[in-house]
């Protein structure tokens, strides 16, 4: 007699997406998120009579990245080179909230959360993000309400002055990467400088494994110079173009002679319809997570 094993059930169940979303916004870095989830999870599974089992996950998850970012921030100081995220190409990090930045995971908000201090950065995402009441982040972050209310305030406004503002919508944002990827093939340095914005900035992260522009550049005309001296190295490599969601809007996943390479993503000033930055994430460490295509 034949038997069929049923598949396991994820003993985190419906609280895992947040959990890791939560953890992912705090750490910029989905294998530490996934490292923290799974630490919370043991942590609740060892502990007696919880009563309410997602508000304790979130303060835990919370905490344990509060804890991870004060070596996070050492780390930093010795990282060669500008710092980005580690991109995710999946959607399964939603905040799922009814909040205006629930689904949004974009570089742009990424490095305007990395400018806040530790708790403000876990304020703002547990109230503004992840919509938890200002009662809750108080025993979270084990501070007064008044106290969570100024972080989560100051946070605010620091994000607002940081993030591109509107963004474009996703149609637009997927046909301004395609243009932009077909004229950096082509050299085309005209159609290149029309697609950016005169005071776009370009961020590259190579973390000292891989050749990558040390510092952000900014202004249109270095951006082309930049684009088309890579379009150049490369000249004698098979490139090929693999559009794909990073971190939530359009991207691209460079390949080199058939070796993932880097992750091209952007973000796109909707006033305008032009490109106000540009993220390229090259260091090997970032890519682990990329999708292999044949």
């Amino acid at each position: 007699m034949s038997s069929s094993r049923r598949p396991e059930r994820d003993p985190l169940g419906p609280y895992r997406t947040r959990l890791t979303g939560l953890a992912y916004r705090m750490l910029g870095s989905r294998g530490d998120a996934d490292d923290v989830v799974q630490d919370a999870w043991l942590r609740f599974a060892a502990a007696d009579d919880v009563r309410n089992p997602e508000a304790f996950l979130v303060t835990v998850v919370t905490r344990l990245c509060l804890d991870r970012l004060k070596s996070a921030r050492a780390q930093r100081e010795v990282y060669v080179g500008a710092w980005l995220p580690e991109p995710v190409f999946d959607e399964a990090l939603s905040a799922e909230a009814a909040t205006e930045l629930a689904d949004d995971l974009s570089f742009a908000l990424m490095l305007a959360l990395d400018a806040l201090t530790p708790l403000e950065r876990a304020a703002f995402l547990l109230h503004d993000v992840f919509d938890r009441p200002f009662a809750e982040v108080a025993r979270t972050l084990e501070r007064s309400e008044a106290a969570c209310r100024q972080l989560a305030a100051r946070a605010r406004r620091s994000v607002r002055d940081n993030r591109p503002v509107p963004a474009e919508p996703p149609e637009g944002h997927a046909r301004l990467l395609t243009a932009f990827c077909k004229a950096a093939a082509s050299g085309d340095v005209s159609a290149l400088a029309n697609l950016l914005r005169e005071d776009a900035i370009a961020i590259t992260d190579g973390g000292g494994r891989k050749l990558a522009a040390l510092k952000p550049i900014k202004g249109a005309e270095k951006i082309v110079r930049f684009i088309i001296g890579i379009a150049g190295k490369n000249a004698g490599s098979e490139v090929r173009v693999e559009p794909m969601m990073v971190n939530g809007s359009a991207g691209a996943l460079i390949f080199l002679d058939g070796e993932v390479d880097h992750t091209l993503s952007m973000a796109i000033d909707g006033e305008t319809g032009r490109i106000a930055a540009i993220y390229i994430v090259r260091n090997p460490d970032k890519l682990r997570h990329a999708p292999r295509r044949n």
